[in-house]
């Protein structure tokens, strides 16, 4: 062989290589995405006990708040409807009074009339 054929045979060979290199660093880079994916999704399985204990925690301190709440509201109500059970009872009395003494009231609001039939 003649220099100019090794020249050939050099070039042909170093076309192939080179593009058997693209071949390889393309698959180093797919396999390096792989392995960040990999970890990506182990970081994220190790992480979701942890992250449902926070939501957990949350939802806990979530539900104590609005207990206490709830036991609030409950004793406003409760106080309410003691507060409209004497109310009631005095204008009651009052009309009473009036009718002794022969004074004709105004007739009572429909929710009065209604409160008194079903006591809500």
């Amino acid at each position: 062989m003649n220099v100019a054929e090794w020249a050939a045979v050099v070039a042909a060979a170093g076309s192939v290589l080179g593009g058997g290199s693209w071949w390889i660093s393309r698959a180093t880079r797919d396999a390096a995405k792989a392995t960040a994916a990999a970890t990506e999704a182990a970081a994220r399985a190790n992480a979701a006990p942890a992250q449902q204990s926070a939501n957990l925690a949350v939802l806990e301190a979530t539900v104590k708040r609005v207990d206490e709440e709830n036991g609030q509201l409950r004793g406003r109500m409760s106080r309410l409807e003691a507060m409209l059970r004497a109310f009631a009872s005095t204008t009651d009395r009052w009309a009473r009074q009036m009718h002794r003494a022969g004074i004709e009231p105004e007739p009572a609001h429909p929710l009065v009339d209604e409160y008194y039939r079903t006591g809500v």
